[in-house]
């Protein structure tokens, strides 16, 4: 170790595994953990400490010493400076094998558990081009790198079309391309922002809270039908009706273009009130023979061909007979509730958003089903004593909430009611290892199967099976 500018530099660190949050971990000669971003497990590399603490430092890499067997060159333009695909570098096998061991460690650590079967993850079969939705902003600042900056040339226009530099809400990187959308995704970003250019089109000024063009996303669904909707800071009715006009007649493949008008503080849409430029307003999506209307502001799976497969597995890990009741809980718009209805007698799903509970309802009646009913609540408000007495007992209780995991209240409702199986969905194993601890004195944990939704980046969902005791 040492100093340099004042900063501390640990130096030939060997990184041997991987850490949360994408970061690589290895330890000092002294034997305190160092946890490094920009790394990959296998380097051995020089690292600027940014953070000390008792027991570890926070780092970022410098300098690569010794090159890792299990790095691959990114294949975008853009990485080491978007923050969306952290692991580009890192072989898909390994990014597998770290996921697998991430969730493996957290139900020990963190849960305390040490007797149960963990299933091989299920990687993707696509790397790239996996998502259906994507959002992209608008800035007239473009982020500059250091070296544009240090050159001290004069950019000219500064606007920018793409994505948030982490750390730096202000501060927008114009993407040229991205891997994680199928076309026509990078040429219909890569038109607007030329149409808008040409045009003299405001571009978002985010600190100075003015401009016109803030926000595009894009939404596709399984047949190539393609969503469009425009967030603007205000109105201007011909610019705006130019701008969708070209856009449907450049892409045949749009069915429905949508606007609003936020001049709120933050991008968020689910307060905001919708217009329908063009189309019905939506996406029909299947699944198996059942079907989802997607709006705007609806929530579903970002991996499609993962999210059958992650539905698949929970109803195989549910091992419905026919005569069960199941709940369903953090339902959102009903899909694993409708999944798993063709094998159970009865779900209640239960969901803290109105918009998605109307959805769920909407989609039940769309396909049919007679026997899912769905409430909206706070889930530790609603989820009580007078709920559960005025419905069925559960046989299988269905859980997938949020990052979060369940709230203390929801835990020990769920030991109240005792249902005999429960199968636990999760996008974070940190938090859901902390609740399988709650459980544990009642439930066993009988197996878990990570789930890879999200190649190139460290994220993985996990399927964790509990039976009574």
């Amino acid at each position: 170790m040492r100093k340099r500018n004042k900063n501390i530099v640990l130096e030939n660190i060997k990184l041997v595994s991987a850490g949360s949050k994408g970061v690589a971990v290895g330890k000092t000669a002294e034997g305190k953990t160092v946890l490094v971003s920009g790394a990959v497990p296998g380097d051995i590399v020089n690292a600027r400490v940014k953070k000390s603490k008792s027991n570890y430092f926070e780092a970022e890499m410098i300098e690569i010493v010794e090159r890792s067997p299990f790095r691959v060159e990114p294949k975008c333009i853009h990485f080491g400076v978007c923050g969306g695909c952290k692991w580009q570098n890192l072989s898909y096998e390994k990014q597998l094998e770290f996921k697998q061991d991430e969730v493996f460690n957290h139900i020990k650590r963190i849960g305390g558990i040490e007797d149960f079967e963990t299933l091989p993850i299920l990687g993707s079969d696509e790397q790239y081009f996996y998502r259906n939705k994507m959002e992209f902003s608008f800035s007239n600042a473009r982020w500059l790198t250091q070296y544009e900056i240090s050159s001290e040339e004069n950019f000219g226009n500064r606007d920018a079309l793409g994505f948030h530099i982490p750390g730096m809400w202000s501060k927008i990187l114009d993407l040229k391309e991205c891997f994680l959308q199928e076309d026509p995704s990078n040429a219909m970003r890569l038109a607007i922002k030329k149409h808008a250019v040409e045009n003299g089109l405001e571009f978002f000024d985010v600190k100075g809270q003015q401009g016109f063009l803030r926000t595009v996303m894009f939404r596709q669904n399984s047949k190539g039908e393609w969503m469009v909707l425009f967030q603007l800071f205000r109105e201007e009715k011909e610019n705006q009706q130019q701008l969708f006009d070209f856009m449907l007649g450049e892409f045949p493949q749009i069915k429905t273009l949508l606007f609003c008008i936020n001049s709120k503080q933050n991008d968020s849409l689910y307060d905001q009130d919708v217009q329908t430029y063009f189309g019905d307003g939506f996406l029909m999506e299947e699944m198996e023979g059942l079907k989802f209307k997607i709006g705007p502001k609806s929530f579903f799976q970002t991996n499609y061909k993962q999210a059958l497969n992650l539905y698949a597995k929970t109803l195989e890990f549910a091992d419905l007979k026919g005569d069960e009741v199941v709940y369903d809980l953090y339902t959102g718009t009903g899909t694993i509730a409708q999944y798993v209805a063709k094998k159970a007698k009865q779900v209640i799903g239960i969901e803290s958003v109105q918009e998605s509970i109307d959805a769920a309802k909407e989609h039940a009646e769309l396909n049919g089903l007679t026997n899912c009913t769905f409430y909206c609540g706070d889930m530790k408000e609603i989820f009580n004593d007078e709920f559960i007495a005025q419905h069925p007992k559960a046989d299988v209780l269905i859980t997938d909430p949020p990052r979060d995991g369940m709230h203390q209240k929801v835990v020990e409702q769920i030991l109240k009611i005792a249902p005999e199986k429960i199968v636990y969905v999760s996008c974070n194993s940190a938090t859901q290892a902390r609740d399988l601890a709650l459980m544990k004195d009642h439930y066993k944990l009988v197996k878990i199967l990570p789930v890879d939704m999200f190649p190139q980046t460290h994220h993985v969902e996990n399927i964790a099976l509990l039976i009574k005791i």
